[in-house]
């Protein structure tokens, strides 16, 4: 019996299920990748938004990753809500260890703002993310953490995001894709851009109100698919198409009052 890929994600929990290491762990399984997770955080959270957050010790966020890792060897990484400053320097030192060999790849999905526009990330964490930048393969901010992370107004059209995006890559980001939703259009397009060039990722809205949970889902569903993949834009192709078809078939799901969860398993659930 081969053993499957293993991916792990080092992320806040969501109790209604759609985001955090919940949409993590069900992006993995509808891929067919082995989940592990590491908690970061604890959240009191709805479709209709956070009403708290319990940060986990940096300590035992530390002491899961030793423990976990001297045990099962993980083929990639993805890191969502890291919650406060001190977490963020312990999983920056954690990956600059593993750095230190030949580590898995490493998705950064800079976690700062709900979908529902709840922060999620404290300020004085900023500066911690920007250091973690070189040990990452990738980051996966959206419009208005690009701004966040550079300090800078958000970006307001393509060429804008072209600017951004290279002001990342000045600061130490190997690679980024850069989610460009925010953007106005009947389209959407993402931009990756990485020392080669960029290329440019363009499809159809969906029209759903039912998105939480868009973020942690694509970037897990990277950190999933690229142990098979022959390259990152591949890796982004391949999860951007099915998370497409998961934001189509999220309205059968009909889970909370809320913009409610993606459809993980769109097409592995028998319709009724």
């Amino acid at each position: 019996m081969s053993r499957p890929p293993v991916a792990l994600t080092i992320a806040g929990s969501d109790p209604s299920g759609g985001a955090g290491i919940q949409a993590d762990l069900k992006t993995f399984s509808a891929l067919g990748v082995y989940g592990t997770a590491v908690i970061t955080a604890l959240t009191a959270q709805s479709t209709q938004g956070v009403t708290g957050v319990h940060a986990v010790p940096p300590e035992f966020v530390r002491a899961q990753l030793d423990t976990l890792l001297a045990d099962i060897p993980v083929d990639a990484i993805k890191i969502g809500m890291l919650a406060g400053a001190p977490t963020v320097r312990t999983v920056a030192d954690f990956l600059r260890e593993l750095a230190e060999g030949q580590g898995p790849a490493v998705v950064l999905d800079p976690v700062m703002v709900s979908t529902s526009g709840s922060r999620l990330l404290a300020d004085d964490a900023v500066a911690a993310i920007r250091e973690m930048l070189p040990y990452s393969s990738v980051i996966t901010p959206n419009i208005p953490e690009a701004a966040v992370l550079l300090d800078q107004a958000e970006a307001t059209d393509m060429e804008g995001m072209r600017t951004q995006a290279r002001a990342l890559l000045d600061i130490g980001a190997r690679r980024v894709l850069l989610k460009g939703g925010h953007l106005a259009g009947g389209h959407a397009t993402d931009l990756w851009l990485d020392a080669d060039g960029e290329h440019l990722f363009t499809g159809p809205r969906v029209p759903t109100a039912n998105t939480h949970g868009t973020g942690c889902s694509l970037s897990s569903a990277m950190a999933a698919l690229v142990p098979r993949c022959a390259s990152w834009p591949q890796t982004v192709d391949r999860a951007k198409s099915w998370l497409t078809g998961a934001l189509r078939a999220a309205d059968s799901l009909e889970i909370g009052q809320g913009p409610g969860p993606v459809h993980h398993f769109y097409d592995l659930w028998k319709s009724p």
